[in-house]
């Protein structure tokens, strides 16, 4: 029989246009909030030269955050604590504004303010500005480089963040499978496997969290992970509160996962099944609601506008996630992995996964108009591009799902004979599910046990025969009995159809999930926009569209004397900076020089020239991060290349920065 694949119908292009004008209808109608912290003002202002010093200095966010002693610290010219170091609650109705004093008697110079804390949604945040008093001064201020939350422990963390939602949901969507579509499949071990394994996955993910958390969003360091006074502090937050709550629930997950594929399946009497299957889907969304409600009270949902609604609609969200795609796995995993899965099972999980998808699709329409708010937000942003990629992966995977609903249909089509023949075979094949022979030893001794059992058929064997010998054949007919139906289900069409489309689609959903575990760490573009926003009203510093990008020949008069200096300071602003410089011949390729170096001068305030020292990354490329430009205005840039021993050349341009 010939098969080809089925189409997409219209009734999804219609889904796709109803969600695009869903959202444009939000979007245009979005009002201003924000929904991550950000640093809305200062007094002093960014870059300002005050006649005296300060008694204080006052920072205002854009919503509440967690402060602890040291989340604000000014330092001098010389690089000394010029704060006592108390921590001033300024905080009046929606106004955020956390103060630190000042000491007394403070010289004339540059201040560096530093500030680290943690946003309501629980991600670290943190930044530096300068103001002068009196007059600019040469700094030595040296700011770390790492972003919040950066280095080996943000890795660790951020992977620790991905395993726990994949975790959690392979470990509900596959319980759900199992209790709504397949309650065979409570029996078979490959699924009972990926279940246990994904509540191990989600338990030491939760575990690693709450130990990274204190470096996570303080010094960095991985060895203060074992802190057992920054893990108190941690337990006192509100994201060590909702970790502390997942690991409870998932003790009850545990039972609940223990009593499915134990006592459910040991039971024979059809009403004590049904009563359990009751109690379990009971229990089961309780616990499945509380462990994403861990997710919810302390993550995007839990600040910003309409918590009260964000929350309930988050935890749907997630739930709705973990029904499709955990579900979508353990399919995946009976399709490849079980003798056989009946068609029924596989049409009850088409109906969850369209259902699945609808909760999505209003939920992720909300969310969206939540976090991002408008058009240019949409566009113009990390967050709302990153909403896009995974809008774009969402409509591949509801294609590729549109093309399992088919082959499901196929399958529900085929005649009844056929169907009454697969289930039987299906029923025969739940003997041999425990067997642990792997599918590679299978086939190899197909032919060698058809010839042992046929020539002791013939020979007219003793009915006195070993016993292990008479245990070693019959697990040697299991297995070719498995190779058989493994052929036969191999060659059906429909189903292989159907696993083919599957697995694309769990491909996707994996990159799908890792998109969104990055968007839960991501700035939401209401915020970011609203930040800019305050951030060009309140300081004389305005952002650059883009770095600073200057170049320069040169001529050191030595062999392979000439060539080019590319430089770019990005983002080309007061603060912390980027520097990347290229050296290359006047053919374009790269110039191996032994030595660069740069100096920053702004001559009309004194300030300068302010060495930098790149590193060397790779030949004709040199690097350097959190360059410091104190304040706005013309500066000068010299850079400094050496060909030879005794061969060098000075090169000069000055920028416009700020």
């Amino acid at each position: 029989m010939t098969t080809t694949a089925p189409r997409l119908g219209t009734a999804l292009a219609r889904l796709l246009i109803l969600a695009a004008a869903l959202l444009g209808t939000l979007l245009a109608g979005a009002a201003p909030a924000s929904a991550h912290a950000a640093l809305t003002g200062s007094d002093p202002k960014d870059g300002a030269v005050v006649a005296t010093a300060p008694k204080e200095v006052n920072l205002t966010f854009s919503e509440q955050v967690a402060m602890s002693a040291d989340s604000i610290r000014v330092l001098d010219p010389a690089g000394r604590r010029a704060d006592t170091g108390e921590i001033r609650d300024l905080c009046s109705g929606s106004i955020v504004r956390y103060g630190v004093e000042l000491r007394a008697g403070l010289p004339d110079g540059t201040y560096t303010v530093a500030w680290q804390t943690v946003s309501a949604d629980s991600h670290p945040i943190a930044g530096a500005f300068t103001f002068s008093i009196g007059a600019p001064s040469a700094t030595s201020v040296a700011l770390p480089d790492r972003e919040p939350g950066g280095g080996l422990v943000g890795a660790l963390y951020g992977i620790a963040r991905y395993l726990s939602y994949a975790g959690f949901a392979v470990l509900v969507g596959g319980g759900a499978f199992v209790l709504i579509c397949w309650p065979r499949g409570a029996g078979v071990r490959p699924v009972q496997r990926t279940v246990v394994r994904a509540w191990l996955t989600l338990t030491g993910a939760t575990l690693v969290m709450l130990l990274l958390r204190n470096p996570y969003t303080g010094s960095g360091e991985l060895s203060d992970a074992f802190d057992l006074a920054g893990l108190k502090s941690v337990l006192e937050t509100k994201t060590g509160a909702a970790l502390t709550s997942r690991l409870l629930l998932l003790g009850a997950a545990a039972l609940f996962v223990a009593v499915l594929f134990g006592a459910y399946t040991r039971r024979t009497d059809p009403k004590e099944k049904k009563d359990l299957v009751f109690g379990l889907g009971i229990g089961g969304t309780v616990v499945a609601t509380g462990i994403a409600g861990t997710w919810a009270l302390a993550e995007h949902a839990s600040t910003g506008i309409q918590p009260g609604i964000a929350m309930p609609v988050d935890i749907l969200h997630l739930l709705a996630v973990a029904a499709w795609l955990g579900g979508l796995t353990v399919l995946l995993i009976a399709l490849y992995r079980a003798p056989s899965v009946e068609r029924t099972a596989v049409e009850r999980f088409s109906k969850v996964a369209f259902t699945s998808v609808a909760v999505l699709a209003a939920t992720g329409l909300y969310q969206s108009w939540r976090q991002v708010g408008s058009w240019s937000a949409l566009t113009g942003t990390r967050y709302g591009q990153l909403l896009l990629v995974k809008i774009g992966l969402m409509g591949v995977l509801v294609g590729i799902a549109w093309i399992s609903r088919r082959w499901t249909q196929r399958l529900a089509d085929l005649p009844s004979a056929d169907l009454s023949s697969a289930e039987k075979e299906t029923e025969e094949g739940e003997a041999s599910e425990a067997d642990e022979t792997s599918e590679s030893d299978v086939v190899p001794e197909a032919d060698a046990v058809s010839s042992v059992s046929e020539a002791e058929g013939a020979s007219g064997a003793s009915p006195d025969v070993d016993p292990e010998r008479a245990a070693q054949l019959a697990r040697q007919r299991a297995a070719v009995a498995t190779a058989r139906r493994k052929r036969e289900r191999d060659a059906d069409p429909e189903r292989s159809g159907l696993r083919r489309s599957v697995l694309t689609e769990a491909a996707v959903a994996v990159v799908l999930l890792a998109v969104t575990t990055v968007l839960t760490t991501t700035e939401p573009g209401r915020t970011e926009e609203e930040a800019g926003r305050s951030t060009s009203a309140s300081g004389p510093a305005a952002v650059p569209d883009r770095p600073v990008d200057v170049r320069l020949p040169f001529d050191t008069g030595g062999v392979d004397g000439k060539g080019v200096v590319r430089l770019s300071l990005d983002p080309g602003r007061t603060g912390a900076n980027g520097l990347h410089i290229y050296v290359e011949r006047p053919d374009g390729k790269p110039l191996d020089v032994p030595e660069v170096k740069v100096a920053l001068t702004l001559e009309a305030k004194d300030v300068g020239p302010l060495p930098v020292a790149p590193d060397r990354i790779q030949a004709g490329h040199w690097s350097a991060s959190g360059v410091q430009i104190p304040m706005p205005g013309e500066w000068r840039i010299q850079v400094t290349v050496r060909t030879s021993d005794i061969d060098q050349t000075t090169l000069d341009k000055n920028v416009k920065i700020g």
